[in-house]
């Protein structure tokens, strides 16, 4: 029998990094877990003893999973720990899990649902702040949908349209600066259907042509909504620096064959 928990335990790592505003996939967030309050000194240099590991290995498990974001009591914790010693003594769990799952599910679910609300009400109240602000700037048009853009250099030609197909270099930031994709640390441009991305994207790139360069400001409605998506925050405003390399028609429809 499956439960929940194996679908939340990723989903408390993605909350304990949208405290921090950070992707998981940005050097800056591997350094910001790196040093916490509390966290144990960093081992000595060449001491690496079995029970270090092994030590590290309980820091690993604790951090990516999120369970500090869980806010554990000192009596839950010690039941925590009394599960674990009991598995790693080999001891046969005294709980059938076919029972236990079901409310296991229901307490980590009703905590993340809360870790996940904290996230998403703060970045709601960042991302109206910072659009309230970017309103005072005259090289934004902030369009009706909500979507804003500055144009840092004009391209040649046609819009694409939103059936077309777009090669683009990109780096996207969430609005404190940090870098969470960026096609030009790849080294390798990105190709779409303009019509396959997040709205912000499809209205966005038809405001200039081939070599043209946008800045995207992007509230969260237009990209990955309240409830983000693994590896985005929830509520997250996101900002695009885009070139514009190429623009390609649909294909034209192949013509019947004569009868």
């Amino acid at each position: 029998m499956k439960f929940r928990l194996v679908a939340l335990l990723p989903l408390l790592g993605l909350a304990l990094l949208a405290g921090c505003g950070k992707s998981s996939s940005t050097p800056a967030a591997a350094a910001s877990t790196a040093a916490k309050p509390g966290a144990a000194p960093a081992a000595p240099a060449g001491d690496f003893s079995d029970a270090k590991v092994i030590e590290a290995y309980g820091w690993y498990i604790g951090e990516r999973t999120g369970v500090a974001e869980l806010g554990f009591s000192a009596e839950e914790t010690d039941a925590l720990l009394r599960g674990i010693r009991g598995a790693t003594s080999g001891q046969k769990s005294p709980f059938d899990m076919n029972v236990y799952g079901p409310k296991l599910d229901d307490l980590l679910g009703k905590r993340q649902d809360a870790i996940l609300s904290k996230v998403r009400e703060k970045n709601k109240a960042e991302g109206t702040a910072f659009f309230t602000k970017l309103k005072d700037n005259k090289a934004v048009t902030i369009l009706p949908s909500g979507l804003g853009f500055e144009v840092v250099q004009a391209g040649s030609g046609p819009a694409p349209k939103a059936t077309d197909t777009v090669k683009v270099h990109y780096v996207g930031r969430f609005i404190d600066g940090t870098v969470f994709d960026s096609s030009v640390e790849r080294g390798e441009p990105a190709t779409f259907p303009l019509d396959g991305v997040i709205p912000g994207w499809t209205e966005g790139l038809q405001k200039t042509s081939k070599g043209g360069k946008l800045r995207l400001y992007v509230p969260a409605k237009l990209a990955y909504g309240d409830d983000g998506r693994p590896g985005m925050p929830p509520a997250s405003t996101l900002l695009f620096d885009v070139e514009l390399l190429e623009i390609n028609p649909p294909a034209a429809a192949a013509a019947p064959a004569a009868k």
